[in-house]
């Protein structure tokens, strides 16, 4: 049998690039410092509004292949070797935005059994038996019910691997702290007159924002803010991001920061880092099980 490596993560997304905006510093950072990185992404995105005009005629499965090569392009970037796709490619489809007639689609993930879907997850976490596991709050971050749902499959199989014999000793949540983004936010309203975008969002658009005492973990991915941007480029039809700018564009035309620091809760385990204000490592305390 072969050994594991003594550290492993394993994030749980709802499409792709959802990884590379919210976690890619941190993916980068343990990638590059031996650990085993798995990536499981719930649906292909086929219903996601494509940036690109030359790749607008790209629409359900179609565009769910395209987006697949964008996340492998992706895990490139960012040097992870182990990414798939929850119960395979296509098995759950892209529910859409919350309260449109594709949440009704029997095929969408929003529609899934959540013990099912968790069944494929738990597959994963007994072979790779991560030390760490992140995914989102139960609002899925900002209320999409594909994140939703993410939220409650990865709890669930959490729940469930722990019964068949790997109880996951950490689990965070994605989170950015208010004041972070608040001043990110003016940062990025003073410099937007020298950039090609005169507009920005709010707070409120970006997912995961809480008050700052709910944060407890504060992973500093500078040495890697490139890998990211690279791999946020990579989702090409989703994505648009400045070379060299601390900001990004969705398809909604607004800028929004690109997070160096990038920030969770700890919501399953004990903290590592005894008597500091925030820990800086998923990993701490962890042992090598």
């Amino acid at each position: 049998m072969t050994a594991l490596p003594s550290r492993r993560l394993l994030l749980v997304h709802a499409h792709p690039d959802d990884e590379s905006i919210n976690n890619g510093a941190t993916m980068a950072k343990y990638a590059a410092e031996g650990a085993r990185v798995t990536l499981v992404t719930c649906t292909l995105g086929e219903r996601g509004e494509v940036i690109p005009p030359e790749l607008r005629h790209l629409t359900g499965a179609a565009l769910g292949r395209h987006r697949l090569g964008e996340l492998t392009a992706a895990m490139r970037e960012l040097g992870v070797e182990d990414h798939r796709l929850l119960g395979g490619p296509g098995r759950y489809a892209d529910s859409g935005m919350m309260g449109l007639p594709d949440n009704d689609d029997p095929a969408c993930f929003w529609q899934a059994d959540v013990d099912e879907a968790a069944g494929h997850l738990v597959q994963v976490i007994l072979e790779v038996r991560p030390q760490v596991l992140v995914t989102y709050d139960a609002d899925g971050g900002y209320g999409h019910p594909d994140h939703i749902q993410t939220h409650r499959v990865a709890m669930r199989a959490a729940e469930l691997a722990a019964d068949a014999g790997w109880r996951i000793p950490r689990i965070y949540w994605n989170r950015v702290p208010r004041t972070v983004a608040d001043d990110a936010f003016a940062r990025l309203q003073q410099e937007l007159p020298g950039l090609p975008f005169a507009k920005t969002a709010t707070v409120d658009d970006v997912p995961g924002v809480v008050a700052d005492d709910r944060v407890t973990t504060a992973v500093d991915g500078s040495a890697h803010v490139a890998a990211k941007a690279a791999a946020m480029a990579a989702h090409a039809t989703q994505i648009e991001v400045a070379p060299g700018q601390p900001y990004f564009v969705l398809s909604n035309e607004l800028a929004q920061p690109l997070f160096t620091t990038e920030y969770y809760e700890l919501v399953q385990g004990e903290p590592g880092e005894q008597g500091s204000a925030l820990e800086s490592d998923l990993f701490a305390g962890v042992g090598e099980a």
